[in-house]
């Protein structure tokens, strides 16, 4: 019995490692998300799905940085390491190796929020405001 019970204790514990995987950044949901930027100032909303997925249609206020161009020449263009950071793509994987990459790049306060195909506010349907033009060079597009 107490090797049942050291073998449970010992899979629940590698199964709390693995699943944590000591992400540097905070999961939250679309909807946590929603009430953040109702209630905060200051914030980046980042979507790091591609140019042509992001002008189909994105989150109001967001800025479009794809994930292929998140290296140490973006921190040219996100200079403040612990301005929030609410990273988005289409259905969340892009948007969690995104969040990693950006915690790895010492960013440190980095909330991973998902796709925005759980988004159930309003989409903007037209050019952005702001555009990533490659890796360290932004472009304001309005």
């Amino acid at each position: 019995m107490k090797k049942i019970c050291l073998a449970l204790f010992i899979l629940i514990l590698s199964s709390s490692c693995i699943f944590s995987k000591g992400e540097g950044y905070k999961r939250i949901s679309m909807d946590e998300a929603k009430t953040l930027m109702e209630k905060k100032e200051g914030y980046i909303l980042l979507d790091v799905r591609t140019k042509g997925e992001y002008e189909s249609g994105y989150i109001p206020g967001a800025i479009n940085i794809p994930l292929s161009d998140i290296d140490e020449k973006i921190i040219s263009f996100l200079p403040d390491k612990s301005q929030m950071i609410l990273v988005y793509c289409r259905s969340g994987n892009r948007s969690r190796e995104a969040s990693d990459k950006l915690s790895k790049l010492g960013y440190s306060n980095v909330l991973e929020i998902g796709g925005i195909n759980a988004w159930k506010g309003e989409i903007v349907k037209n050019k952005s405001l702001y555009q990533h033009s490659g890796p360290g060079n932004p472009s304001c597009n309005a």
